[in-house]
């Protein structure tokens, strides 16, 4: 009687659909509050809300014995985390991905792109009409360099620049690209050339609203890369795009690792070159100093707190929960950081099989969606949050697993 009723609850009953959808709109809710100047005074119980929910699809979801074995295992990892950090992130998120299996990719994408546009579009409108939010920020952005305003204490000058309502003007051009990203990727089988320069225009736009150059830049990136898979489809069935798509991925990993390594020489090459003319060291350490100036100092900014909070020495095998309360834009670093080496590897592991399974589809928007992705993780830390919404690669991954090779998503 009891295995009867349990069928019939996942099989034929809408509970398991149910569950996940009630689950997924609260969290993608939560990412637009956290965009938003409110702060969510029962955020930590929300998260228990939508744990339970995803794990209500996960027990009413069929898995093979191998699937359960990995769940069990992720999971068991994600306690170890939970009992050293006392952040619960890695249990939500394995969870989630692993109630992902059994929904349509492209729906759960969809329905992800017109929450987050309308949350989005909400915010912009009660900032316009001045109900909520602030429409601008003024305050110093660093165009001066950062030797002048360190090493001799000048002055920053300030400037104003737009939010509409989101709280800072990367967080306005870093919503833009995720929503062009996936806006593209789920119609991408019906993008026309003047999608593509609509989409172009506003970026443009936004890059003049908020001066953002990192979301621009990977933006247009994002834009073309797209743009010459839809027009020269026979392109994305070549292995060749793949492989270089595994190795931007693989170079962003190791940058990364080799910033939180030396990040504190690149520091005292900077200042040495800056007051001696001299950097005092080898050229490795200077090009990391050259690439860092044109990444707005995001690798010393590792160095900025009395214990290096970022750099190599303060990873360990799981975290420690001082590591959970301090923030920096470096995404890949974060990972290490924040969550440890183990889980930190096993995020790279599960991003490398998402990557083969685009490459067993031939999935070429996806290949650009994924490594535009990868690369603003270097400076960025947007997609490694607390907020499973903002990570659009989890569903991706708990889809896509299901999916056979060619299949329909």
């Amino acid at each position: 009687m009891r295995k009867n009723i349990y069928r019939r609850l996942r099989e034929e009953s809408p509970v398991p659909r149910l569950a996940f959808y009630i689950g997924l709109t609260i969290e993608l809710l939560m990412v637009m509050i956290d965009k938003s100047n409110y702060i969510n005074p029962i955020e930590g119980y929300l998260f228990r809300l939508t744990f339970l929910l995803f794990a209500c699809k996960l027990l009413l979801t069929r898995y093979e014995r191998r699937e359960w074995a990995l769940i069990f295992v992720m999971e068991a990892v994600g306690f170890v985390s939970y009992r050293v950090t006392g952040a619960n992130d890695i249990i939500r998120v394995v969870t989630f991905v692993a109630a992902c299996k059994g929904m349509p990719l492209k729906e759960v994408l969809k329905y992800t792109f017109y929450v987050t546009l309308a949350g989005c579009l909400v915010i912009v409108a009660l900032s316009v009409t001045g109900i909520y939010g602030d429409i601008s920020l003024t305050q110093a952005f660093g165009h001066e360099s950062l030797e002048d305003t360190v090493y001799i204490g000048e002055e920053a000058t300030p400037e104003t620049r737009y939010t509409l309502g989101m709280g800072h003007p990367n967080a306005l051009s870093c919503m833009f690209f995720m929503l062009a990203a996936l806006g593209v990727y789920v119609w991408f089988d019906r993008m026309k050339w003047y999608s593509y320069l609509f989409l172009m225009l506003l970026n443009v736009g936004v890059y003049l609203l908020t001066r953002s150059k990192t979301s621009m830049l990977i933006t247009a990136a994002f834009l073309l890369g797209a743009c010459l898979f839809t027009f020269a489809k026979s392109l994305g069935k070549m292995t060749v795009f793949y492989v270089c798509g595994l190795l931007v991925f693989l170079l962003c990993i190791a940058f990364s690792v080799d910033a939180a390594v030396c990040a504190e020489r690149v520091r005292e090459a900077k200042w040495n070159e800056f007051f001696y003319l001299n950097p005092g060291d080898n050229e490795h350490i200077v090009m990391l100093g050259r690439i860092d100036r044109h990444i707005s100092g995001r690798i010393v900014s590792l160095t900025d707190s009395a214990n290096n909070d970022g750099m190599i020495q303060t990873w360990s095998a799981f975290s420690c929960e001082n590591n959970m309360n301090y923030y920096f834009d470096m995404g890949w670093v974060k990972v290490f950081y924040r969550y440890g080496v183990i889980p930190g590897i096993l995020y790279v592991a599960a991003n490398l099989l998402l990557l083969w399974q685009i490459w067993r589809r031939r999935d070429a928007c996806g290949l650009t969606l994924f490594v535009m992705f990868a690369v603003y993780t270097v400076v960025e830390a947007h997609l490694i949050s607390v907020y499973i919404g903002r990570n659009y690669l989890l569903m991706m991954l708990g889809c896509e697993a299901a999916l056979p090779k060619n299949g329909k998503s």
